[in-house]
């Protein structure tokens, strides 16, 4: 961990941005730590440059201010990426490649870091978390707190994921204290769906495939039921997790067609199954329990090349249970 505001110390024009399709773990980091700078450091220009999150988060501190149409603009002093590597965020890479000093800060398993000072421990369950840490909660105050929290209980699955620690649940609890409606926060923004998201959702349940003896389950939805429907790719959150949370799923894979013969590949697992590992196969990645990646090909294709690694897991897993044979 680094002194932040150390190593923003003098700087006039400050960048932040995050991955491309944010989360809330993304938009609450990035968000959580641009109300903190504009607070702590008055004299400095600070501006979010990222894709547009979804409206869901709308309600966020400084969601209106976020630029996201990548202007030109001048070499920043200090430039953020957070939630991800700078190969991940889309049009503001070039900000981040032409800054004075680049900071990366993320949970996600990478090999090594993307800036000139890097802050990346995947052992802790949200970026919204490294921020926490980061700003220290002298600083805090209620919208910097709604931010670091909305981030937390969506990469946490509101405080059930293995990734939750009990450092997790504390800072949680230092969060509520001030006064940012959490029951409302969590319904809205985690639980809550359209009708049509309900819609495309049981679609997708109805016509999963159950397959490795019942372990694995799939759906995928194409671009023409997608069409169907009038949804687009943020209608389909959640639906792996309904998938894994079927009674002997080990494994959870949804999809859903971008282009001719490719998919966006999301995993979800159990403790037998590291689907970061699964998803790094094919150039993606993320956590354990929860990754993805985009692949080509039919999707039997997909399913096939997937279920060749998922498969090697639970023959390890079972081999080394009492009794197991390897």
């Amino acid at each position: 961990m680094f002194n932040l505001l150390e190593e923003c110390k003098g700087a006039g024009r400050i960048g932040i941005s995050g991955h491309i399709r944010p989360d809330g773990d993304c938009v609450g980091a990035v968000l959580g730590l641009y109300l903190y700078l504009k607070k702590a450091l008055p004299q400095a220009v600070v501006r979010v440059l990222m894709e547009k999150p979804p409206e869901t988060f709308a309600y966020l501190g400084g969601f209106d201010e976020i630029v996201t149409d990548f202007p030109e603009e001048q070499p920043f002093d200090v430039f953020f990426v957070l939630d991800t590597g700078a190969d991940r965020i889309g049009g503001a890479e070039s900000y981040f490649r032409e800054a004075e000093k680049r900071i990366n800060v993320d949970h996600h398993l990478r090999t090594e870091g993307s800036g000139d000072v890097n802050y990346l421990d995947p052992a802790v369950g949200s970026t919204c978390e490294l921020v926490y840490n980061l700003i220290g909660e002298e600083h805090l105050d209620r919208d910097i707190a709604m931010a670091l929290y909305t981030g937390i209980i969506h990469d946490t699955g509101v405080f059930q994921y293995s990734n939750t620690t009990p450092e997790t649940m504390r800072k949680g609890a230092r969060l509520i204290g001030y006064d940012i409606g959490f029951p409302r926060l969590i319904q809205e923004t985690f639980y809550q769906k359209t009708y049509l998201q309900t819609q495309i959702m049981g679609r997708a349940l109805m016509e999963s495939i159950r397959f490795l003896d019942g372990k694995c389950i799939v759906s995928a939805v194409d671009k023409k039921t997608m069409a169907f429907y009038n949804v687009g790719p943020k209608d389909l959150d959640g639906i792996v997790n309904q998938l894994k949370n079927i009674e002997g799923i080990e494994c959870a894979i949804f999809m859903y067609q971008t282009d001719v013969l490719e998919y966006k590949v999301s995993l979800r697992s159990t403790e037998r199954v590291n689907v970061a590992q699964v998803a790094g196969f094919f150039g993606g990645g993320g956590h354990a329990r929860a990754a993805g990646c985009t692949m080509r090909g039919t999707f039997h294709d997909c399913v096939n090349n997937l279920s060749l690694h998922i498969e090697r897991q639970l023959a390890t897993n079972d081999a080394a249970l009492p009794g197991g044979t390897k």
